[in-house]
């Protein structure tokens, strides 16, 4: 499928069909998740591909029982964790040290890497790198942070967005449909999964195939006039 096409196709389908999504299917739209843009390459996501019975209902329950997750084929919950920049550390310097990258590229995954992903007890350490940043930022052009977990995490929800979105594209161009939900208890999300306060659910992807009444009327967007401006 054209890729304009399956972007034009995909919309959040509420119910689904009973037919089984094949696996391949799901495996190759986990694949293309797991080449979206990130930040520094880091790939602080999860991919939580949710196909055991007892679990899927306790999931479902969690997304408060919504249509899209009780009729789903399949669930698959996305991730985001700030702390797994160190799960990727080696093998981006080792990819770096293989490739014959620039003496930057690993520099900056030895020794700027860790700075900018720790932020210290208390968010000391950060705070003291939002001073030194401010004030260095008076004179030029200066990286706003990230400096608190919080921030860092941010960082990191982002990389995971990326992901879901190739993801669901990725499902529209072989035919299949999904649902981004949004409307879930998160700590109880994190229970079914057994996974820390660390980690921050990020979507929950229902697929499927469309059932009939799976979404109703016309895709409704802003006039582009409302949403680009041209500097």
């Amino acid at each position: 499928m054209d890729f304009f096409e399956a972007v034009k196709r995909r919309r959040s389908i509420r119910k689904y069909l009973s037919d089984k999504v094949p696996d391949n299917v799901i495996h190759k739209a986990l694949e293309m998740a797991a080449l979206a843009p990130n930040s520094s390459n880091t790939q602080t996501w999860d991919f939580h591909w949710v196909k055991t019975e007892n679990i899927k209902q306790k999931l479902i329950e969690a997304c408060l029982f919504q249509s899209a997750a009780k009729s789903a084929s399949d669930l698959i919950v996305v991730t985001a964790n700030s702390k797994l920049w160190k799960r990727s550390q080696k093998s981006l310097i080792e990819w770096a040290k293989k490739s014959n990258a620039p003496s930057g590229v690993l520099d900056y995954y030895q020794k700027l890497l860790p700075i900018m992903y720790s932020h210290g007890p208390l968010n000391l350490f950060g705070f003291l790198k939002w001073i030194g940043i401010t004030l260095a930022g008076l004179f030029r052009p200066m990286p706003r942070g990230p400096f608190t977990r919080r921030d860092m995490q941010e960082v990191a929800v982002k990389s995971a967005a990326l992901a879901a979105q190739n993801f669901v594209l990725a499902i529209s161009a072989q035919g299949y449909d999904s649902c981004m939900m949004e409307g879930f208890d998160s700590s109880r999300v994190l229970r079914v999964l057994n996974l820390s306060k660390r980690y921050t659910v990020v979507m929950v992807i229902a697929v499927g195939k469309t059932a009939e009444n799976g979404t109703w009327g016309t895709q409704v967007r802003l006039p582009l006039t409302d949403v680009i401006h041209v500097y």
